[in-house]
């Protein structure tokens, strides 16, 4: 049977395809192009003047107001930023991560794209950032509320770390979740949060926030959501009892908890606390736009990274000047000491 032939200029469909594309340069920088400037026309990311010139045996752009730093690539401005990486590599790795759906390790990206792992890892977690939604959209019509505990086993660590992580939820980091529902219009979407604790401030201020006042909320039976019924139209399901009572359950979010934690526990293994969130932005990605093709999810990440910037002194947690933890690792040690001593961090 004959492969169906492609259209010459079409975008690609599969990685191989991507790969073919995007090895001609000025294919590669044209679809960049594209990206950084929608509208088609290139201006300077530190001016904002449309008077540039384009250096073609350099492939970059030189303003023509007077300033410091006129040449700009189009990277300048994104979470490529200062990165050497030649823009095939760049995006072969977004269609990557875009579409695996159990993620792929800083290992296994190193080996595919041949990259040191050490860049491989820099470069997802930029990928993740990319793929990081801002928006400010409420969910509205049914939505599921819950919260996990990412964490390792205690039967699975050595005897000396066995004692500080315990059983249960103790010494993990907790996952707030909400999941819209289907409707006519549009599938179910998820957003995630790291919460310091799931007492009911913290959940119930998630909720108010990210959710419309009279939306229907389902929740399990735990004693941080009571009170909901104020401002919503609050309907509990016990899982001592049962997992569903016809419509009222959450089994969308569950069914989600143990996709986002076989990607964790079968492709990275171990998160430090303080990226939990990055890896929580890339999965609440694929997932919002599971119903998209390969090349949809792909252009999509893509399009996140403009006006975002990711440095690896910041990303490791350290100042460069002594090794002190940044704000993000402070806020996690800070966490986890005061809650194993007993104090409210609210």
């Amino acid at each position: 049977m004959k492969a169906k032939k492609k259209e010459t200029g079409a975008f690609p469909e599969t990685l191989h395809d991507a790969i073919k594309c995007f090895a001609d340069e000025d294919r590669a920088l044209d679809f960049m192009k594209s990206i950084r400037w929608p509208d088609g026309v290139v201006k300077c990311p530190r001016c904002g003047s449309e008077n540039v010139s384009f250096l073609s045996t350099r492939r970059i752009w030189k303003c023509k107001a007077a300033h410091e730093k006129q040449q700009f690539s189009v990277k300048v401005g994104t979470v490529l930023e200062d990165s050497p990486i030649r823009l095939d590599i760049w995006l072969s790795a977004f269609w990557l991560i875009a579409n695996a759906k159990n993620g792929i390790s800083s290992y296994e990206l190193h080996r595919s794209i041949g990259v040191t792992q050490k860049t491989a890892w820099f470069m997802l977690h930029r990928i993740r950032l990319a793929m990081q939604n801002g928006s400010v959209e409420q969910f509205s019509g049914r939505v599921e509320a819950d919260e996990t505990f990412i964490g390792g086993k205690a039967r699975n660590m050595h005897a000396d770390k066995r004692g500080r992580v315990g059983t249960g939820a103790v010494g993990k980091v907790a996952v707030m979740g909400l999941l819209e529902r289907n409707s006519p219009d549009k599938h179910s979407r998820v957003k995630l949060r790291v919460v310091r604790n799931v007492r009911r401030p913290q959940l119930q201020k998630e909720i108010k926030k990210q959710v419309i006042a009279g939306a229907e909320v389902f929740t399990d039976s735990l004693r941080s959501y009571s009170g909901l019924e104020k401002e919503y139209v609050h309907n509990v399901i016990d899982h001592a009892e049962c997992y569903a009572k016809g419509h009222v359950h959450t089994n969308g979010l569950e069914n989600f908890w143990s996709l986002l934690k076989r990607g964790i526990k079968g492709t990275y293994v171990s998160i430090e606390p303080f990226h939990l969130f990055r890896y929580l932005d890339e999965q609440a990605f694929r997932f919002n736009e599971r119903k998209d093709n390969d090349a949809g999810r792909f252009i999509k990440a893509a399009r996140g990274i403009i006006g975002k910037g990711l440095r690896y002194v910041k990303l490791t947690g350290k100042t460069g000047d002594g090794g002190l933890p940044q704000t993000a690792k402070a806020w996690w040690t800070e966490t986890w000491l005061l809650n194993h001593l007993g104090f409210e961090t609210d």
